[in-house]
């Protein structure tokens, strides 16, 4: 109703501000409406192409923020600060499966940017060439600080409509890849884990440490019925295997029989001499030194001289 003219109120602030009433109060669509929103195919893959961008970029961050708190622990490790360095190693493994969730988002969106023809289809359901991607979009991009995910999962719920992203969300009937469940899953880090993540760190940074779960040289000495310590000191006091001694004087009924072309095929000894030849073919050349070469000659020509 216009203001009256008899009040000298002009009229035309009333009508902007009707004006204004009419635009705003428009009908906003209803969650049963969500399919009727129209799909924008360009913008679709727009938004994949940015939220891959973002998605690598968000990874490299982490990734540098992960390494400078290795470099914190390895620290805690060398003051003997381990309690501590175990509270940090948590949050680092907790980010680490963090980024494992990112690069399995990244690959998802890679793939419906490979296959964006089949998600440009008109279908109240993904097809199943791309039902992974979408579906695991869907379920874990809220817990995911990258907003330019929270925009394409938007969109594509806006797609495939209310009824199909409910059962994503609630994953009734597994819709979701298994892989993305685990890394979506909160629990505590076993404490073996978290003894190899400060063993390689420590490792890696070149600080002495040595995990609980590793075997030392004391616990092997225990193994066994008759102890360990037995075992060593059995091994230790053990006589050496025989190895040709390099400096003893060789026998004489062996270095003083001459060849058996010289003693003929009557001689008696030629059977000894065999021995010696196959005793000799044992034993290996490298064990004789110079020096007992050159008096094993020397007796052997003595002897043929005797003849």
């Amino acid at each position: 109703m216009p203001w009256p003219s008899c009040c000298g109120v002009d009229s035309a602030p009333h009508k902007q501000i009707q004006s204004i009433r009419s635009t705003c109060l428009v009908p906003l669509h209803s969650s049963s409406d969500m399919s009727m929103i129209p799909w924008n195919s360009t913008k679709a893959k727009v938004q994949l192409r940015i939220s891959v961008q973002r998605l690598r970029t968000l990874q490299e961050k982490k990734g540098a923020q992960a390494k400078a708190s290795r470099r914190d622990i390895a620290t805690l490790i060398e003051r003997g600060r381990i309690e501590t360095a175990r509270v940090k190693v948590e949050s680092i493994i907790n980010e680490d499966i963090h980024i494992e969730l990112l690069e399995l988002l990244e690959l998802y969106c890679e793939l419906l940017i490979a296959r964006f023809g089949i998600l440009d289809l008109n279908s109240r359901e993904p097809d199943p060439a791309i039902s992974e991607g979408v579906c695991s979009i869907i379920f874990s991009a809220p817990r995911t600080e990258v907003k330019e995910l929270h925009v394409l999962r938007d969109i594509l719920m806006h797609k495939y409509g209310r009824e199909f992203s409910i059962a994503v969300m609630e994953n009734h009937d597994g819709h979701v890849s298994e892989r993305v469940v685990r890394k979506l899953d909160i629990a505590m880090p076993s404490p073996e884990l978290v003894n190899a993540y400060l063993a390689e760190i420590a490792k890696a940074y070149g600080v002495s440490w040595t995990s609980p779960n590793t075997p030392t040289s004391d616990d092997n000495m225990d193994d066994g019925s008759d102890g360990g310590v037995k075992q060593t000191a059995a091994r230790t006091n053990s006589p050496p295997a025989y190895r040709p001694d390099a400096t003893a004087e060789p026998g004489p009924t062996l270095l003083a029989i001459p060849p058996s072309e010289i003693d003929g095929p009557d001689n008696k000894k030629s059977k000894p001499e065999d021995a010696a030849t196959s005793v000799s073919k044992t034993q290996p050349a490298t064990t004789e030194t110079p020096e007992d070469e050159f008096e094993a000659l020397n007796r052997r020509f003595a002897a043929l001289k005797k003849k």
